[in-house]
């Protein structure tokens, strides 16, 4: 069986109270309110060789990342840590010197999309924590729509040794191929792809189709594939990395029917290029230990 690492899931706990988009009048949420913790995800792992997790934030707080790193220290799958800091407050770098303490702690997320100012990644974030990002040797999760992705660019330049990872491709018309919206996502994704600290998750693409796609995976294989092309031509396999997404993918599909899309585009490329979507463009970027050495450090 082909060893996966999974870039991208999370869990949480409602009743914590700091999730501020779950939100019980949103009709179309309403099956993610619920708790969705390790016990959940452990069989789909286990049934499709996922060794290991990158445990992704979904609050805006603090607390909800010190809450993930219990889970992560907990749990030898889970191979690392993106929580939550604001990178706009003077206590930045001391929150980020707490965190990296925890060797799970690989990296932060902004959430960017849900920020009132599209341009706020190109003039928020304070030099002091970002230098402090880069002496503690953490990732950046970009979580944009296309819309960012030209105020990333701008950050981008101004930071070119910080690593960097767009989240589910920056969230493209999926099933939209012929349209300006997906023209102008090509070329404003291109442009970041040409700078070399930038990495791209093949990732959450399932719920980005339209509704009346999403219930078919042969359907929904057809609508990524153009995303999946240019992703392949600009980033290469080298710095694209798959994620599921779980479990807000449950709103689309399923754990399975992710692993055939993504197989879909994926198999098409040799074994060692497989091996860098699958697992080892994860691995590298966030510093993930082998999985001989993740059970050599078990007790």
């Amino acid at each position: 069986m082909i060893q996966r690492i999974d870039s991208h899931q999370h869990f949480w706990r409602p009743s914590r109270g700091d999730y501020t988009w779950l939100r019980a009048d949103e009709p179309a949420l309403a099956p993610l309110l619920r708790n969705f913790m390790p016990e959940d995800l452990a069989p789909l792992l286990r049934a499709h060789g996922v060794s290991r997790t990158v445990l992704v934030q979904a609050a805006e707080s603090g607390a909800e990342t010190e809450f993930l790193l219990d889970i992560a220290d907990a749990h030898e799958e889970i191979g690392g840590v993106v929580g939550w800091v604001d990178l706009s407050r003077p206590s930045a770098t001391a929150s980020l010197e707490r965190l990296a303490r925890n060797r799970k702690f690989k990296g932060v997320r902004p959430m960017l999309q849900d920020l009132p100012d599209d341009d706020w990644i190109a003039r928020r974030p304070r030099s002091d924590a970002l230098r402090a990002m880069l002496r503690l040797g953490l990732r950046f999760d970009a979580l944009v729509k296309p819309r960012h992705l030209s105020p990333l660019l701008q950050f981008l330049k101004q930071w070119p040794q910080l690593p960097v990872v767009i989240d589910h491709a920056a969230k493209p018309p999926v099933g939209a191929h012929g349209s300006d919206d997906f023209a102008r996502w090509r070329e404003d994704i291109a442009a970041v792809a040409a700078l070399p600290q930038v990495c791209c998750k093949f990732s959450g693409l399932w719920t980005e189709a339209p509704s009346a796609m999403q219930r078919d995976a042969d359907v929904v294989t057809h609508a990524v594939r153009p995303v999946w092309e240019h992703l392949l031509e600009v980033f290469g396999p080298a710095r694209l990395m798959w994620g599921s997404d779980w479990p807000v993918l449950t709103l689309a599909g399923d754990y399975a029917g992710w692993i055939a899309v993504s197989e879909g585009c994926i198999g098409g490329l040799s074994p060692q290029e497989q091996a860098s979507v699958w697992s080892g463009t994860a691995r590298r970027f966030y510093g993930l230990p082998s999985h001989q050495e993740s059970h050599q450090e078990s007790p």
